[in-house]
């Protein structure tokens, strides 16, 4: 006969739920893309035909920025991505930034931030981990690590219970990840609040 296991060695701290959905505040001028519904690229279209209106955009680059943006959500979606937000920086219909939002499901990353960001530091789960600066931060969300380059921002803010992350990739191609714009993500991603 084997002894009963101790119950007063378990833990009874209180499980935290996975959340049901998410909140996050995006200023108005971001055009948004639905990632979930089978009309999001007529909806992505809209937007750069929409920046080529009234201006004096070469058909070239709105064909370019059109199958950029395009590619950008189908690998997004590969990843778990399920909104894409945009936002005119230029006025000659060039790149502009935009928030993809992804939600990364449990085993692909470590459960433990810390643990994550030193992955990303050596470079190990990410192409550019050596050239940007990677920190643990506290949102109201919960912790997040926090990957700043030159012209991207991710926000990794991990979710309720440890279950996985959710990713805000900011990018802002042409008038770079700094000043204003850098502020601007960082409320953004400081808005995220989970739905229980």
């Amino acid at each position: 006969m084997t002894d009963a296991p101790d119950t007063e060695a378990v833990s009874r701290e209180p499980v935290q739920a996975v959340p049901r959905d998410y909140r996050l505040l995006v200023p108005r001028e971001w055009f948004r893309v639905d990632l979930t519904q089978d009309r999001w690229r007529h909806t992505l279209k809209t937007f750069v035909d929409g920046q080529a209106e009234g201006r004096h955009v070469s058909p070239d680059l709105t064909r370019k920025v059109w199958a950029l943006l395009r590619n950008t959500a189908e690998a997004g979606l590969a990843r778990g991505a399920m909104e894409f937000f945009l936002l005119a920086t230029s006025r000659d219909g060039g790149m502009p930034a935009s928030l993809l939002v992804s939600l990364m499901p449990p085993g692909l990353t470590p459960a433990d931030p810390y643990e994550y960001a030193a992955r990303l530091e050596s470079g190990e789960a990410d192409k550019d981990g050596p050239h940007r600066q990677i920190s643990v931060v506290n949102l109201p969300a919960g912790p997040a690590v926090r990957a700043l380059g030159p012209t991207t921002l991710d926000i990794h803010a991990q979710l309720p219970g440890a279950t996985g992350y959710m990713t805000l990739s900011f990018a802002a191609p042409l008038i770079g990840m700094a000043g204003p714009m850098e502020r601007l993500c960082d409320a953004i991603a400081g808005s995220l609040t989970w739905v229980e």
